[in-house]
């Protein structure tokens, strides 16, 4: 257990910044406060749930009995929050994704450079147990050289509980930047290859009265070493699913293959299923490990100058690939095409 010390969240736009909240208590800090000007019953939620208080001022936040500030603002707003951290000295950790625009990222990186403060994103997904596993395993050389690896991410969309920004491009960040951010950060960290090259679509079938809102995205990636990848995310998880959504992952190596079945398979009655076949070993399911550190301590391990499982150069390189992912796609609209007609 550390020693006590104080955190504090400016936005509350998304229930992950539970995720930060629940950690830092864990690892004993306490919480100064939650500042929240909009989605006021998240904030409430939270308050009543670990006991924090609501305050009206977000400059009360950022005293020197505070050491870590947690952010999920409007993703749009973000960057605002990070550069306010930055004046106050702050270390920050974000919900993902962390810019919306090549403008952002343009003050994310100035931010970075400038080396005042060290700023964390929940790319929860390497902490993830099957991820976890399935790291350990590439590394291992268990599958060979990887040749292909997809992903797919179906969300749920319950639109009429969802806040006015979401559905807008300039404040979310759309589909793409704000679902598959955790797709090319994973990408880079299974292969420890860079990415090469991008292209795809993304898709509006839904929604008319929300013209920047698109429901699908479908990405090919080419990484070093002639890796390939396919990304696919969409809303369309019907509301009678299990889970938000079925998410998978399929890896391809010259030694053998492996199927993560990351929200649980409830024909298996399993919570997370990674089933792996290899040519010195049949079809079977691969006992899971628990990362050693969780996303949060492992932001402060690297606020310490410890080694971190992710760097600020991972958050940088992940948030430009999905900024230029987002720039080089195609966007289908249906709608349009109907005027068109």
């Amino acid at each position: 257990m550390m020693n006590a010390r104080q955190f504090s969240i400016i936005g509350c736009q998304h229930a992950h910044i539970g995720i930060f909240i629940s950690e830092m208590l864990e690892l004993g800090y306490t919480c100064a406060g939650i500042y929240e000007d909009e989605n006021v019953e998240l904030a409430q939620s939270f308050a009543d749930k670990f006991g924090i208080p609501l305050v009206k001022e977000k400059e009360s936040l950022l005293g020197e009995s505070v050491s870590i500030v947690g952010c999920a603002s409007i993703n749009d707003q973000k960057i605002n929050v990070i550069e306010l951290c930055e004046s106050h000295d702050k270390p920050i950790m974000i919900d993902k994704p962390a810019v919306t625009s090549t403008e952002g990222l343009e003050r994310l990186k100035a931010v970075i450079e400038r080396g005042r403060i060290q700023v964390g994103m929940l790319l929860t997904e390497r902490f993830h147990p099957a991820i976890y596993t399935l790291k350990k395993q590439i590394d291992q050389g268990v599958l060979g050289d990887i040749v292909s690896i997809g992903m797919r991410k179906p969300h749920r969309l319950d639109a009429a509980k969802r806040p006015a920004w979401f559905f807008s491009k300039q404040q979310s960040g759309g589909i793409l930047i704000d679902l598959l951010v955790h797709d090319f950060d994973l990408l880079r960290w299974l292969t420890g290859k860079e990415i090469e090259t991008i292209n795809g679509y993304v898709g509006k079938t839904i929604l008319p009265e929300y013209p920047t809102f698109y429901n699908t995205a479908s990405v090919q990636v080419v990484m070093e070493e002639c890796i390939t990848a396919q990304l696919y995310t969409d809303w369309h998880t019907p509301s009678q699913s299990w889970t938000w959504g079925d998410g998978r992952i399929f890896v391809t190596g010259t030694e053998g293959c492996a199927e993560l079945r990351l929200q649980g398979d409830p024909l298996l009655q399993k919570d997370t299923v990674m089933i792996q076949l290899t040519n010195q070993s049949p079809m079977g399911l691969v006992p899971l490990e628990q990362p050693k550190h969780s996303i949060t301590s492992d932001f402060i391990r690297r606020i310490q100058g410890e080694d971190a499982t992710v760097s600020q150069d991972d958050i940088l390189k992940t948030s430009e690939a999905t900024i230029t992912a987002d720039d080089l796609v195609i966007h289908l609209n249906t709608q349009e095409r109907k005027r068109q007609v």
